[in-house]
């Protein structure tokens, strides 16, 4: 049972309550409401809107000009911990009923999570999922809304799992997550991180805030669990500084507990030699490379036996949206990747261009999403510009920005060398189609910033829209 520290109460603590909620429009009779400084909006203006719905309680940092009488005010310094600690206790805290490691790192959380679910899955055991693709409890599967969810919808599910039995969680740990405590009072058996580079500057002031904010979950995991760590990434040290769980890393290029080589890289799959034994994997490039050892030392550190670990590894499919492609009847290859960073585009470019002959055009179709990191548009458009044949500018999820300063932004990063490689088209459909009119047989097209997701946001509203449907639809019809 974890402990709220509270600073003030007004109001009697003989209350009981029926649930609590950090959004208001969710109160109803006799529960807790609990008010949240966010980004966009501050809980604590809504404290009078939750008590004419039926709060009898609630949780704030400071108590409102107005006190309501029969309604119990309790005062915190900080309510997004009280809110994950009060989460934590109400569903009876479920984290330690079962192993939950949290993944964390800009690029390769989604597939190390995915991948570590379906791996401990083909080992036969029950397993749970937190991501940003999905959420799944054994095999029930839910739709994900957020990378790491609120603390009520995380202790929610993990009692869920508790409950069917399930052995094991992984769960992509996003830094807005540790920034906003919702990881708090979780008991981890072990965390890894993959990598560190340019991403979330719109919400975190500097970069040293952004790796520090990282760091913070290392720091908390407890002597009992594992810390695993991309050696190889220059903040990987960093993050293990002062953790207090067993330190263990992994890498491609320096001394590691977990060590590979990269033997073969082809569209078809990887040939790795991993701590001595070789292994062949259905996926490809350098970053999945770095992906399947940290799944390889996670798996044998929760005790797998090495050998069946990289049997497993060789079954893995890889996961949607991530380096997912298909190959039209005239031989050309479409890739759709959720490479939304710069690290992570010039991550799957260089991948292509690695494996390619060089006698195929490659066509890449980029965007950045609205009202996000303005400062890595150039810089995405530069990548793309400069590591492929022809680039197409376009829209990726708009939101309530005007798509057209978007990709203005990004034109600013393509070198005059580059110009006329390059063509700005707003509506994405019609990008991805002009794409394929340009391909030939043995070209490569590149889709890059949604992977994934199935919509895109424009002006508040949600469309249906879903790159590896929307392209093959496109290549087939150019087939017949």
């Amino acid at each position: 049972m974890y402990k709220v520290a509270i600073e003030a109460v007004k109001g009697s603590t003989d209350v009981a309550v029926n649930k609590m909620d950090f959004d208001s429009r969710n109160v109803g009779k006799n529960d807790i409401f609990i008010a949240i400084r966010g980004t966009i909006s501050d809980g604590h203006d809504y404290i009078e809107k939750a008590i004419l719905r039926g709060a009898i309680a609630v949780v704030c940092n400071n108590f409102p000009e107005t006190i309501v009488d029969g309604i119990t005010y309790i005062q915190v310094k900080d309510t997004n911990k009280a809110l994950a600690y009060m989460a934590a206790n109400y569903f009876g805290n479920p984290s330690q009923n079962l192993k939950l490691v949290g993944i964390t790192g800009t690029n390769g959380k989604t597939t190390v999570a995915s991948l570590l679910y379906q791996l401990f899955k083909k080992a036969g055991f029950k397993v749970g999922l937190l991501s940003t693709v999905k959420i799944l409890v054994d095999e029930k599967e839910y739709k994900a809304t957020h990378t790491t969810p609120d603390s009520i919808t995380i202790n929610h599910y993990l009692k869920e799992m508790s409950d069917a039995g399930v052995e094991y969680c992984f769960m992509e740990v996003s830094s807005h997550g540790i920034h906003q405590k919702r990881t708090e009072a979780l008991y981890f058996a072990g965390g890894v991180f993959t990598n560190l580079s340019h991403d979330h500057l719109d919400y975190h002031a500097t970069f040293a805030e952004y790796r520090d904010v990282k760091k913070i979950f290392f720091d908390n995991l407890p002597k009992t669990a594992f810390a695993l760590s991309n050696i190889d990434d220059k903040n990987g040290q960093v993050i293990l500084q002062n953790t207090a769980a067993k330190k263990l890393t992994y890498g491609l290029r320096s001394y590691a507990d977990y060590k590979a080589q990269i033997l073969e890289n082809q569209l078809s799959g990887l040939l790795l030699k991993i701590n001595g034994n070789e292994v062949w994997v259905k996926l490809i490039g350098t970053f999945n490379a770095y992906n399947l050892l940290a799944i390889y030392g996670t798996a044998v550190k929760l005790g797998l036996e090495s050998l069946e670990v990289l049997r497993l590894l060789s079954d893995l499919e890889s996961v949607s949206g991530r380096f997912q492609f298909i190959v039209s009847n005239s031989n050309i290859t479409a890739i759709v990747d959720y490479a939304h960073t710069p690290d992570a585009l010039e991550n799957v470019l260089k991948t292509i261009n690695d494996i390619r002959t060089k006698n195929e055009q490659l066509i890449t179709v980029i965007g950045c999403g609205g009202n996000r990191d303005k400062t890595k548009r150039p810089i995405m458009a530069s990548i793309a510009s400069e590591l492929s044949d022809k680039v197409i500018l376009t829209s990726d999820n708009p939101r309530n920005e005007d798509p057209d300063s978007i990709i203005q932004e990004m034109e600013q990063g393509v070198a005059a060398q580059n110009y006329k490689k390059s063509l700005s088209i707003i509506d994405r459909k019609q990008a991805i189609k002009t794409a394929c009119q340009l391909a030939h047989s043995n070209d490569i097209i590149l889709i890059a910033g949604k992977g994934h997701e199935t919509y895109q946001e424009i002006q508040g509203v949600r469309h249906d829209f879903d790159d590896i449907k929307i392209v093959t639809e496109l290549l087939n019809q150019l087939d017949k």
